[in-house]
């Protein structure tokens, strides 16, 4: 469904909220879909870069679940099943877990993990095509703005 044009007048009238909400569905959906095509939900990926230790773990050594879960809690949506994503990377090889229930990269993970991650410059790319980065950082100051003055962190 496409939006009608609206002038610079009525665009100011929009509710700023509505159209955060829907542009975080559509960029989720969007780079959900995107990192499918290559073989791995969004939550997989997560795990994968959460428990690398070239990535978001420099220093190795694995996580448990509960600790992923609070690593990524900013992120993670109510649908993200983390247990049953890992179990999913677990099968593939991709991650062992010890007895302790510490789960690990493997070798097979972390080149996984290095195809993908090719593939975000491309993904990045189209979401921002026809947006010039000076009109970005401006769009992401006013919604940081926007936040301090509803009480936010941002």
């Amino acid at each position: 469904m496409t939006t009608p044009h609206l002038s610079d007048a009525e665009l100011a009238g929009q509710p700023a909220a509505y159209w955060t909400g829907v542009a975080y569905e559509s960029l989720i959906a969007f780079t959900r879909a995107r990192q499918a095509e290559h073989g791995l939900t969004q939550p997989q990926f997560w795990l994968l870069r959460n428990l690398s230790p070239n990535d978001l773990l420099p220093g190795g050594g694995g996580l448990t679940v509960p600790e992923l879960r609070q690593a990524m809690a900013s992120y993670l949506r109510a649908e993200d099943d983390l247990d049953a994503e890992a179990e999913v990377l677990r099968q593939r090889g991709w991650l062992s877990r010890d007895a302790a229930g510490r789960l690990r990269i493997t070798e097979a993970g972390e080149a996984a993990r290095d195809r993908l991650k090719q593939h975000a410059p491309a993904i990045r790319a189209r979401i921002h095509e026809g947006i010039d980065d000076a009109d970005y950082v401006t769009t992401l100051k006013v919604l940081r703005q926007m936040i301090r003055n509803t009480g936010g962190t941002g």
